[in-house]
């Protein structure tokens, strides 16, 4: 029989395992380990190891005195941050969120950054809710069997997620027929997450089936769920009383949002144009693409009929709702531009990098908005990414403030001596390497230079450029007495035919006698996994088409962990690249594709053979030479202070969230970087 000390102990777990603060929480993460120690797997969700607690164990953790004391600060933790709620001041859109592994619902840098911007908005105490969608089986998961990417899809139920039923089904009108939503919360910190899920009774299996996948279907379902996205979640939004004073979107996915925000001021006797003003007034667009093929264009065929049902409830035509779509360099009236539909409704609009602001300036130069399209440079949520030892490491010589990129904490850094960080990266390096060989990659050291390069397969990203220098590669894995390993991994969409041409190039090196094991794919990549490659790598490799990444964070990651980057000069590496911190590839002008390609995988190759490979060695041939620690600690001193998802926050807080809540349509000056 369960007494009443052992039911409060289950509950008091289960409260912590609810709230997604344990990811990146040591306070909270480090109770729930204690009190489920065997029976927690990394990777796994806590709750289901709380749910399988016999009454016995609970007896066991409610009698051990530093587990019971541990439990009961992590929830005087969690009390801290769910401490009542405030008026809520930005309801943050978007069509993922990178959370945590165990919440799969993202796919790669857009969720991820969402993720972050939670987690650094609740550090940072910012009132603010997120919205999006539940997808059941949520993006992919994959193999690789024979060079091949094979996905398949898992079947996720809420409730085993942490997620709680808000009680709230939400209903939106389309051509084919209404889209009914329950609305599913999920605990981030202090910071709620809405995500809306079509699995409701009584919905057309078509309806059911808008929130399956992630990024899965045509561009009807594209539709579909950008509509439940946009129109839904802010009736979600409305029904749980949450009235927020601004709107920001993360990209054009939840665009659809801002009809409903013009019907709701139609409503109230507004004219079209006066209607447009006040949507403007509260409104702020992220745009995360540097080229016109990221963006959402939907044709009039299948969007029209949305509109049409839209203008009958309004009373406001067509006529003047699709030019508020089209944008005029893409010299096509038929087609509506969800980024230009954004950009017009917003007052104000950001890329996110200081490069990716010039290059969306120059993008949207048709548009009147274009031209005030300002930047807030991505950052990383240090606590999510920096790996617990190296956390550690930081509390006590930083001190707290480090989290949210202090630039006095992250001074302290220079003192940091070299046996301590020759320790920690050691510590890293093998960590990985003896994951990686328990995943059957036997062929790894971990006293060798690893190289890591993991990100989706998208062709712009070029994983396989360094594959054009096979010989040159081929006599570094060769080296045996300056040993160089080379991790890849990363997922290609289903539909992208290339991409996966390029992971399978990759892995059919990988496979031959010629990598000897030492340049290795790992499939299932995903954040965990992800985590792992960010702390254990010593270089971080990225060789995009410049100015094709919009920003890239990944590098970021690994530079907190004391990585060094070896990159194109593209994405937030144009603005915070440093002699003494890292390497830039050189780039070509070169108008021609495969010119360009043959001359920077040169330049890469060289950069690797003749600078990072010879500075990472001592002369005796020992690993972590005196500059290369230099490096380390410059990297952490100059990017400390900038990459954080905490100084990225603060300056939405203080730059576009202040001025627009103010009536202030001017975002505030950049900074000085």
């Amino acid at each position: 029989m369960t007494t009443a000390k052992q039911q409060k102990m289950r509950a008091a777990l289960g409260r912590l395992a609810g709230n997604y603060a344990w990811t990146y929480d040591p306070t909270i993460g480090s109770a729930l380990q204690g009190a489920l120690a065997g029976r927690w797997t990394p990777g796994s969700h806590p709750l289901a190891a709380v749910d399988g607690l016999t009454a016995r164990r609970l007896g066991q953790v409610a009698k051990d005195e530093a587990t019971a004391t541990a439990v009961d600060a992590a929830i005087a933790r969690l009390d801290q941050m769910e401490h009542g709620d405030k008026p809520i001041d930005v309801a943050y859109f978007s069509p993922e969120f990178g959370v945590s592994e165990t919440l799969p619902q993202y796919s790669g840098g857009l969720g991820i950054l969402a993720g972050d911007h939670l987690k650094a908005a609740g550090d940072l105490d910012l009132p603010l809710v997120g919205v999006g969608l539940f997808y059941a089986n949520g993006y992919f998961t994959q193999n690789v069997t024979d060079g091949k990417q094979k996905v398949s899809y898992d079947n996720y139920k809420p409730g085993d997620l942490g997620l709680a039923d808000t009680g709230v089904v939400i209903s939106v009108d389309t051509p084919r027929g209404p889209i009914r939503a329950s609305v599913w919360l999920a605990r981030v910190g202090s910071i709620r997450l809405y995500l809306l899920d079509s699995r409701v009774r009584g919905n057309a299996r078509w309806a059911r089936a808008v929130t399956d996948k992630l990024y899965g279907g045509d561009q009807q379902k594209r539709i579909d769920q950008e509509w439940l996205l946009g129109v839904g979640g802010w009736r979600a939004l409305r029904a749980l009383g949450v009235n927020p004073a601004i709107v920001h979107l993360n990209e054009g996915h939840a665009g659809f949002l801002l009809l409903e925000l013009l019907a709701e001021q139609l409503a109230v006797g507004r004219k079209f144009k006066a209607a447009r003003r006040q949507v403007r007034s509260r409104t702020l667009f992220t745009t995360h693409t540097p080229v016109p093929a990221g963006i959402d264009r939907f044709p009039r065929d299948l969007l029209g009929p949305y509109l049409e049902q839209w203008s009958a409830r309004t009373a406001v035509g067509v006529d003047k709702v699709w030019p508020v779509g089209l944008l005029p360099s893409d010299d096509d009236p038929d087609t509506f531009n969800m980024a230009a539909f954004c950009l017009n409704l917003s007052g104000m609009a950001n890329g996110v990098a200081r490069l990716h602001g010039e290059v969306s300036r120059e993008l949207f130069a048709s548009l009147p908005a274009g031209s005030k399209i300002t930047s807030v440079t991505n950052g990383v949520h240090a606590r999510t990414w920096v790996h617990p030892t190296v956390q550690r490491l930081f509390d006590n010589r930083l001190g707290g403030k480090w989290i949210n990129g202090a630039k006095k904490a992250w001074a302290r850094a220079d003192s940091i001596g070299d046996d301590d960080i020759r320790s920690v990266r050691t510590e890293l390096r093998g960590e990985l390497v003896e994951d990686l060989k328990q995943r059957g990659f036997t062929g790894l050291s971990p006293d060798a230079l690893t190289i890591g390069f993991a990100r989706r397969f998208a062709t712009y990203k070029r994983a396989a450029l360094l594959l054009r220098e096979r010989d040159a590669l081929v006599e570094l894995l060769n080296d045996d007495e300056r040993p160089v390993q080379f991790v890849f991994a990363g997922k290609a969409h289903p539909a992208d035919k290339p991409g996966q041409a390029m992971l399978a190039e990759i892995a059919r090196f990988a496979a031959s006698d010629a990598a000897r094991g030492r340049f290795v794919l790992v499939p299932g990549y995903d954040m965990h996994l992800a985590s792992l490659l960010y702390a254990g790598c010593d270089v971080w490799l990225n060789n995009p088409v410049r100015p094709q990444e919009a920003c890239g964070t990944s590098g970021e990651k690994a530079a907190l962990n004391g990585g060094l980057n070896c990159s194109i000069e593209d994405g937030w590496w144009a603005e915070w690249s440093h002699p003494k911190n890292g390497w830039s590839l050189p780039t070509s002008d070169l108008d021609d594709p495969e010119a360009r390609d043959a001359a920077e995988a040169a330049g890469l190759m060289n950069t690797l053979a003749d600078k990072v490979v010879p500075e990472f060695f001592d002369p005796d041939g020992s690993p972590f030479s005196d500059a290369w620690l230099a490096r380390i600690r410059k990297g952490w001193t100059y990017l400390g202070p900038r990459v954080t998802a905490g100084r990225m926050v603060a300056e939405y807080r203080d730059r576009l969230y202040t001025p627009l809540m103010a009536g202030d349509h001017k975002p505030g000056k950049l900074p000085k970087r």
